[in-house]
């Protein structure tokens, strides 16, 4: 027995120490930073920041206002059946929702609280409003400049705005490199965030409720990886439509098991919910025992925001690139919710109860262990259910990613459908391969890989921010109107949790 824990142990080591040199690597060029107040701030997350705030208020982000006419997209009133694509807005919401409400929703949030104080909430909070903007822009650009082909198949997504969108206003040669650099990158972000991250922590958090260093998975976490990668291969060898339907059903489920049993932790200490909010506010602008002070915290609350919602990476473009729909537009309007459903509610449901809690003040506990804590508070057998959803979350976000990362590989490869099938493959040993590499190098690795694809979607974003404005303004004052034509009962309008597969017309944009 001794010898196989050792055996399994050093394939471990080695995977480590194979991605241990890369990250060193890819943080040194990515994460290049500059001293302001104490503190060293990335200049990617500077990118980051003035994008989100530029798209808020050049798109002039209007959410409560758009709602009702989002509510008509989400319900599928205002597309036919028939229309080109593959999925429903509601579905590609689940998509996105499944990708983004994941582990970063606990892990994340628990970590960012652990290292800047319960202040990083505050400015993850702030960051998933401005990241609505981000989202906008992304979901309808990527329907503006979207390829319809004879068959009724979608090709979009931000490798596709970049090349397409720059071409058609004079700069081909510099939209074809940013769409290189996108999918090339994403592809590997889609290795990192995706399943390496997810069967990290999945596997991380079975061992540790399993006997921890007496489990029987301690030294053979590689062994839960295959596991998730068999059930996940079931779905993602389907394609498009079924992860689709799997996403559909997952995500209103396990947000509302969240949810729910986040409130009965805050209703159980909800005496030391006002208490929680001052740590907040007091804490995001004068905190204590943080390097860099508040500008430090602000940081670290950003850089967990974007690693939750992914606001800026493009991932709301290649979720809402292959829906039915008439008008780019209103998938941006559906998109722009995602963020504040994922890191304004959970992730500040999380932080409230790591902090009433107490857990925040365990600076030796990772994220999920600081989590099962926190639920340990209400009754012992309470984690079961955070294991449930450390589960479902895992689960649901490997799938989304798997399409996200195909879609990027079949950019690179002009749709060759082997080259596709290949990606699916490594892509499955790659969450074996996640189960055995530690924390520290996952999150580092997969922090890198986001921010990096971040880089060429929003330079893309400011130099398309004209003609896409021009589309949102146009569809706001037909919506204002009333002009956008809504389908009736009897044109058979889409149910929006089930896509047809049939296309009855193809038209290109």
């Amino acid at each position: 027995m001794s010898a196989t824990l050792l055996a399994a142990g050093s394939i471990d080591e080695s995977i480590a120490g194979v991605f241990g040199g890369i990250v060193d690597w890819l943080e040194k060029i990515v994460f290049y930073s500059v001293s302001i107040g104490g503190a060293d701030v990335p200049l990617v997350v500077v990118w980051l920041a003035a994008a989100g705030i530029f798209c808020t208020f050049f798109l002039r982000v209007r959410p409560i206002k758009d709602a009702q006419q989002t509510w008509k997209v989400v319900k599928g009133r205002l597309a036919h059946k028939n229309d080109p694509g593959d999925i429903t807005s509601a579905q590609a919401m689940a998509i996105e929702l499944s990708g983004t409400t994941g582990l970063g929703n606990i892990a994340g949030v628990a970590v960012a609280i652990s290292i800047g104080g319960p202040g990083a909430t505050l400015w993850i909070i702030i960051a998933g409003l401005f990241g609505m903007a981000l989202k906008l822009a992304e979901a309808t650009l990527s329907q503006m400049y979207r390829r319809v082909h004879p068959d009724g198949s979608i090709s979009g997504g931000p490798m596709y705005y970049l090349k397409d969108g720059l071409t058609a206003n004079g700069k081909p040669i510099l939209g074809s490199i940013m769409a290189f650099i996108y999918a090339f990158g994403f592809m590997f972000a889609a290795m990192g965030a995706g399943n390496i991250f997810q069967s990290n922590q999945l596997a991380a958090h079975v061992i540790d409720a399993t006997g921890g260093e007496s489990s029987f998975f301690y030294g053979r976490a590689w062994i839960l990886g295959l596991a998730l990668a068999i059930a996940a291969a079931l779905v993602i060898l389907g394609g498009i439509t079924a992860i689709a339907r799997w996403t559909s059903k997952l995500v209103p489920l396990m947000s509302l098991l969240y949810a729910v049993s986040i409130v009965i932790v805050l209703a159980l200490h909800i005496g030391d919910i006002p208490h929680a909010v001052q740590l907040i506010i007091e804490g995001a602008f004068n905190p204590t025992g943080v390097a860099g002070g508040a500008i430090g915290v602000a940081i670290i609350g950003i850089q967990r925001a974007l690693f939750s919602n992914v606001a800026g990476v493009g991932t709301a473009g290649l979720a809402h690139s292959v829906t039915k729909n008439r008008n780019a537009t209103e998938e941006g309007l559906v998109a722009a919710w995602e963020p504040f459903l994922d890191s304004v509610i959970l992730c500040t449901m999380t932080a409230l109860a790591i902090i009433v809690t107490d857990q925040y003040q365990n600076a030796d506990g990772d994220g999920v262990v600081m989590a099962t804590n926190a639920f340990a508070t209400v009754h012992s057998f309470f984690p079961v259910i955070l294991s449930i959803c450390i589960v479902l979350f895992a689960f649901s976000t490997i799938l989304s990613y798997s399409f996200y990362g195909k879609k990027a590989a079949g950019y690179l490869f002009k749709g060759n459908k082997i080259a596709e099938t290949v990606y699916d493959i490594v892509y499955l040993i790659m969450i074996v391969v996640g189960a055995a590499v530690s924390l520290d190098m996952v999150v580092r690795f997969s922090d890198a890989m986001f921010f990096l694809v971040a880089i060429p979607n929003l330079l893309g974003l400011y130099l398309l921010a004209g003609p896409l404005r021009r589309e949102i303004e146009g569809y706001r004052r037909m919506a204002d109107d009333n002009s956008v034509p809504e389908i009736h009962e009897h044109t058979e309008p889409i149910d929006p949790l089930e896509a047809p597969n049939a296309v009855a017309k193809v038209v290109n944009r």
